[in-house]
């Protein structure tokens, strides 16, 4: 199988190659030049198998120049009980309709761990199968999850090293503890004055810049992605939508062939996305529930065609949302539109911050997705009625989705709603909401919560504020050039 652009104006490579260059030479994001079929049959046959046996299977669909057997050690070391102890995306029964997939067990407590663990064993074998002789800088711009997730998935990992962009006042405190506390010998961080849109479009910029890949690529260095522009980064999370679809089927819940509504909190559209290509793969799926917070710029365009950025930006009680650039819509767009109209509605978007696609092409998209936000208040209020009605605890991310799933709702269908990240990475919010004392340290409130809720703390967390911080600079954001190749200095 080839990889294209979504821009239609880079040459097709293969899987290995996509996943090394982590962006096309257009500026577009690589896709598949088809999508693989399952079905109901296929669907079958994975139900009895485990997580890692399951992964192996669909990432072999998409990834036909690897080697089988190098994808079932992978994903097994991936997908371990010491990187997943809790198992890697477990199935909560909330009522008689919600299904709450939870994808924090990880190293990380957040649902990035679940690619981000399995990634770079994929870049690293990327290398070896293109003739890769030179080491390759993973660069990332983060809204808070994905950071930690990627500097402990590539610390210390050979021919590698990994530097992450987020916003300095962007994140909450426990995300940022465990960015600037991060070990490993191949890793940076650096924060910015400016939100995850500033980072997120400097990265893209670092990318797009031919005179310092030059300059890099004479010191042995070639710049990567490690966020979900990445396809490596978003075949992996593919995966545990079909794996949920299955432990459903496993657990009497539904029977093969039902269909179930999925519903994501969404920030840069990887997340939904990778449902939407699993729904597209065969997975019996109605409708896709795209839940934003206050940065309700894809509802907006889910509802009318329009994306424009030119807005507000709220920062809000669930900041890996707060996004107004999402990267991942463009897959959409080309799947919708073509690549010649998607490359067209980019530039637009470059250069006025806004287009507006065709009704057909809205008409297209509107039937497999629903828009929906959760203002911050009822953010708050889903939190304590979930608790109060179910005693099941959950963050301010998941509470986006909770609370937009009601908006989709159909008789008869059940909903898998994602569970993104453990409630202990944003105690202040949460605190607040179960009507806590929300102030002082995080290991405070922790301590608090555990006490009320009797739920454990997890042991990434428990001790990320005790850790020496390691980095600690904070620049502008026209300055990450200059970062990167200050780094790529210090590894020489």
């Amino acid at each position: 199988m080839l990889y294209k652009s979504t821009r239609g104006k880079a040459k097709y490579v293969p899987s290995a190659q996509a996943i090394k260059n982590g962006i096309a030479e257009d500026g577009g994001l690589y896709m598949p030049e088809s999508i693989p079929s399952l079905s109901i049959e296929d669907i079958r046959a994975l139900c009895p198998l485990s997580y890692p046996e399951r992964a192996a299977k669909i990432l072999a669909l998409f990834l036909d120049d690897y080697d089988k057997d190098d994808l079932v050690l992978d994903c097994k070391a991936a997908y371990s009980s010491e990187n997943f102890s809790n198992g890697v995306a477990p199935l909560v029964f909330l009522d008689d309709k919600i299904r709450v997939l939870e994808l924090w067990h990880g190293p990380t407590c957040a649902f990035k761990d679940v690619a981000l663990q399995i990634m770079p064993r994929l870049l690293s074998r990327a290398l070896v199968m293109t003739g890769e002789k030179r080491r390759a800088l993973i660069l990332v711009a983060t809204s808070g999850d994905t950071g930690k997730a990627a500097l402990e998935g590539y610390k210390d990992v050979p021919h590698t090293a990994i530097t992450v962009f987020y916003p300095a006042n962007g994140v909450s405190r426990a995300q940022k503890a465990q960015m600037i506390t991060q070990d490993g010998a191949n890793v940076n961080v650096c924060a910015i004055n400016g939100n995850f849109d500033d980072a997120q479009t400097g990265v893209k910029n670092i990318f797009a810049d031919g005179e310092l890949a030059d300059r890099l690529s004479k010191k042995g260095v070639f710049l990567s992605s490690a966020n979900s522009i990445n396809w490596g980064r978003l075949v992996p999370q593919i995966i545990y939508y079909i794996s949920a679809y299955c432990d459903m089927i496993e657990k009497d819940d539904i029977s093969l062939g039902d269909t179930i509504d999925i519903c994501v909190p969404t920030g840069n559209f990887g997340n939904i996305l990778a449902a939407y290509i699993a729904k597209k793969m065969g997975l019996p799926v109605r409708k896709l529930i795209c839940a934003s917070n206050e940065n309700n710029v894809l509802t907006d365009f889910l509802q009318s065609g329009t994306y424009d950025k030119n807005r507000i930006f709220h920062n809000t009680l669930s900041p890996s949302m707060d996004i107004l650039i999402s990267s991942n819509l463009e897959r959409l767009i080309s799947l919708a539109a073509g690549e010649e109209k998607c490359s067209m509605y980019m530039n637009a978007l470059s250069k006025h911050g806004k287009y507006t696609v065709e009704p057909q092409i809205l008409e297209l998209i509107q039937k497999d997705f629903e828009g929906y936000y959760c203002p911050e208040q009822a953010c708050l209020d889903t939190i304590k009625k979930c608790y109060r009605e179910h005693s099941y605890l959950i963050d301010t991310h998941t509470a986006v989705a909770l609370y937009c799933s009601d908006f989709g709702k159909r008789e008869g269908t059940k909903t898998l709603v994602v569970s993104t990240a453990s409630p202990y990475k944003f105690a202040p919010a949460v605190a607040k909401a179960l009507g806590l004392c929300d102030k002082g340290g995080d290991t405070e409130l922790f301590e608090r919560i555990c006490e009320l809720t009797k739920v454990p703390i997890p042991s990434p967390l428990s001790s990320v504020f005790k850790k020496k911080v390691r980095f600690d600079e904070v620049i502008d954001k026209d300055s990450m050039k200059d970062a990167i190749l200050r780094f790529t200095e210090s590894l020489a």
